[in-house]
């Protein structure tokens, strides 16, 4: 059995999480952005089915994407150095996250993101806390991310792709920016094959915690990022 939260309380030790299914801490309360903000510092974040109660989770291993150690295929550079194509911040991120939440994913009948999230994640959004990468071609919206921002700490929640590499751009050109502002690490949360060529690995619970209590409370306020920051950044070679 997992404890039921009701608004106010304190998540249990995450040490008290499930072993089965992994990481599975608790149910209930709220999706407010005091809830969530403390539930990313602690390691903690949440993911339910629509019609669920709230589920929060933190699972051991935890997978993590270092941003300057991000893996790129011979091919995504060419892509990145010459294809005709747009990124830019914050910019459309009511679009993202609904594209996030209705692009159909192989092996999944439906989505996580439900309206309740959406709304959730757009007032952290207004708030400076939420953020959206875009890749546009022809401006036309074809891939992106987003994810939440505390510190020094990204946690990456859902990415998209309408066109060849989309989202893989939107990550690399991510991965430029927080290298910039030096951020330390982006919870990918849990494993695949995919992140994992891409450069990310898991780490314990226990190591990305620690990791995670220091760089949260280590600079960069929250607040809109420049929606040009990382424009050009591969076009001219300074990667």
């Amino acid at each position: 059995m997992i404890p039921w939260l009701k608004t106010g309380d304190p998540f249990p030790p995450v040490a008290t999480s499930l072993l089965e299914p992994n990481g599975l801490l608790a149910a209930g309360a709220d999706l407010s952005p005091q809830r969530l903000v403390t539930a990313y510092r602690l390691g903690i974040f949440p993911w339910y089915s629509p019609g669920d109660p709230i589920l929060w989770w933190s699972p051991d291993p935890r997978m993590v994407l270092f941003p300057d150690k991000l893996k790129l295929s011979r091919s995504l550079t060419k892509t990145l150095r010459h294809a005709d194509y747009t990124v830019t911040l914050d910019t459309a991120f009511d679009q993202v996250i609904a594209a996030c939440a209705l692009t159909p994913r192989t092996g999944q009948s439906g989505t996580w993101i439900s309206m309740e999230m959406q709304t959730a994640y757009l007032r952290m959004h207004t708030l400076g806390i939420a953020h959206s990468v875009e890749t546009w071609r022809a401006g036309k919206l074809i891939g992106g991310l987003y994810g939440i921002a505390i510190g020094r700490a990204f946690f990456g929640e859902s990415m998209f792709s309408h066109a060849t590499d989309a989202s893989k751009i939107s990550l690399a050109h991510l991965c430029a920016h927080l290298v910039r502002r030096e951020f330390g690490i982006i919870d990918c949360q849990m494993e695949t094959t995919h992140l994992a060529s891409l450069g990310a690995r898991p780490i314990s619970r226990d190591d990305f915690r620690a990791q995670v209590a220091t760089l949260v409370n280590d600079g960069n306020a929250p607040g809109r990022w420049p929606e040009d920051a990382i424009l050009d950044h591969y076009r001219y070679g300074t990667e």
